[in-house]
């Protein structure tokens, strides 16, 4: 069991994918993403293991929730500077989390 005060410190904010791409060089099928948090967080990018269900036009404006306090993450040749957050469908693949309707960017998940 954690604290609320363990759980405040995980700072989860809702972002804009701005830019998608294939991620060619990843050991498993990737994308890199580019995810606008707005106000002092701005644009960060990040990587993800999304492909089965998601093409990268289709991601482009979409809302997603992300972790965005942990520290920059080198992942192959791409700088991962959040962490962008989803559930496992019932193979395991990645299904995003966002909100159900549209919010204000920055948001923080509480």
């Amino acid at each position: 069991m954690i604290t609320y005060a363990e759980f405040e410190q995980v700072d989860i904010r809702v972002g804009r994918i701005t830019r998608a791409e294939p991620y060619p060089e990843a050991r498993k099928p990737a994308y890199k993403l580019w995810v606008d948090f707005g106000g002092d967080i701005g644009e960060k990018r990040s990587s993800a293991q999304i492909t089965k269900h998601y093409q990268p036009e289709g991601l482009i404006g979409r809302q997603v929730l992300a972790v965005v306090n942990f520290p920059p993450r080198q992942i192959g040749k791409v700088l991962s500077e959040v962490l962008v957050l989803g559930l496992p469908d019932a193979d395991g693949e990645v299904v995003l989390i966002g909100p159900g309707r549209e919010v204000p960017l920055g948001g923080k998940l509480f």
